[in-house]
């Protein structure tokens, strides 16, 4: 696969000529709404075997070779070229793929108002192919152990026929936001936990989860240990009835960071106690702050690196955000929040705005700006097919378990291009 980046000029047939494929294969691949305006700065993905690179200034063979992982003799072979000579700029080389990288994928999914909408459904149908688990969000816990279950319309059978497992995702909301005294409850009355540990078992076994995950946020700080113990408590009762186990991390770079969010959650303990984790590696830019890429590369591989440095690698799922946010200037506190756009949907503000994107090299991350109708001004931070390489790239790097997503039902075709290509999808 190829990432390309939309020039001045350029249409989709004289792109498709660069990259030897035809404007057909691009516009279905990319779901391009309007082939014949593209955006200038717009990511796209050409469906091609390997990808093709154009030399630039002060190149050689050797320099390309390590850029893409590929001895330099081997380039040579495969261009027909001489392996020691010069070469010209612009010369496009084509760079075979290498071997796909052994992959563990999960998305959540979030019904709203008690059902589950076409779009949701038929992004399950579209992407659970390229899916170890799908996560229906969520099974919220009552004050006696009890559950609340999420619509699950016919996600089992979409599982089944993807060959995808059900993980089982159990929160602490209440009334649609984490509540630290619900939290409290689980975490320091033994028969509210028996009871819950009872009917996540049935619900699992009725319904057919194979991962019990727990989402358990804003948890009171004093009670870190007290989520350990339930956590010892659980894998213990849900290993004897052959489910895997797992939870969501908030994004910590120490052991020692404050805040309502971060202090329960002990990376130490987790990495220990289940089978994986999910590091929730998103929301540096969110709604109702300044505006900013939702998954800045920087801090992204800051929170990986602490988590590798107090567990295996093999047991972390990198969280990935779906969508992005589009500010309306100047950000106040307090004040108006943004609103969540999806990939497609923030090239289609800039296309209609007639803006061009622009990236940011250290957030890693596309961005613009545009003034509405009315005369305010709007920022624009998402995500594209560069920006999710790089997070691809990190997994490979650090040779992680896999990705987890935020969730389905945002359209964003190039990552899910790329994600096929680039990895083997482990299925149960």
């Amino acid at each position: 696969m190829q990432i390309h980046v939309v020039q001045q000029g350029e249409s989709v047939f004289s792109i498709a000529r660069l990259y030897d494929s035809t404007p057909q294969a691009i516009i279905e691949a990319n779901e391009l709404e309007t082939p014949g305006d593209l955006v200038i700065g717009q990511a796209i993905v050409i469906p091609i075997v390997g990808r093709f690179y154009f030399v630039q200034p002060g190149d050689n063979l050797y320099s390309i070779g390590q850029q893409f992982g590929i001895p330099a003799e081997r380039l040579a072979q495969v261009n027909g070229i001489p392996a020691n000579g010069a070469l010209q700029v612009g010369l496009r080389l084509y760079i075979p793929d290498p071997p796909p990288t052994p992959m563990t994928s999960n998305a959540y999914i979030e019904p709203y108002g008690g059902e589950v909408s076409n779009t949701l459904r038929t992004a399950a149908e579209q992407r659970a192919v390229l899916l170890s688990y799908l996560a229906p969000f969520s099974y919220e816990i009552k004050p006696d152990g009890s559950l609340k279950a999420p619509p699950l319309d016919n996600f089992k059978q979409i599982a089944t026929n993807n060959d995808a497992s059900l993980m089982m995702v159990v929160t602490n909301l209440a009334n649609g936001e984490f509540s630290a005294e619900l939290g409290r409850t689980i975490l320091t009355d033994q028969n509210v936990q028996n009871t819950l540990l009872d009917n996540i078992i049935a619900t699992a076994k009725e319904v057919g989860f194979s991962d019990v995950h727990f989402d358990m946020e804003f948890l009171p700080p004093e009670l870190k240990e007290n989520y350990n113990q339930f956590l010892r408590k659980a894998k213990q009762r849900l290993s004897q009835e052959g489910l895997l186990m797992s939870t969501a991390l908030a994004p910590k770079t120490s052991a020692e960071q404050e805040g309502a969010w971060y202090e329960a959650h002990d990376y130490k303990a987790h990495g220990e106690i289940v089978d994986f984790v999910v590091l929730m590696t998103y929301e540096w830019g969110y709604s109702g702050g300044p505006p900013r890429a939702v998954s800045p590369i920087g801090p992204v591989t800051e929170v990986v690196d602490y988590a590798l440095s107090v567990m295996p690698a093999n047991k972390i799922l990198l969280g990935q955000n779906l969508y992005g946010y589009d500010w309306t200037l100047p950000y106040e506190p307090g004040g108006k929040y943004a609103k969540a756009v999806s990939p497609q949907r923030a090239i289609q503000i800039a296309r209609e705005n007639n803006v061009s994107i622009s990236y940011d090299t250290e957030e890693q991350a596309p961005y613009f700006t545009y003034t509405d109708p009315n005369g305010s001004e709007h920022e624009v931070w998402f995500e594209d097919a560069r920006s999710i390489q790089r997070k691809f790239d990190l997994i490979k790097d650090r040779g992680l378990l896999g990705i987890s997503y935020w969730k389905l039902g945002l359209s964003f075709p190039q990552n899910w291009l790329l994600l096929g290509d680039q990895f083997t999808i482990s299925k149960s």
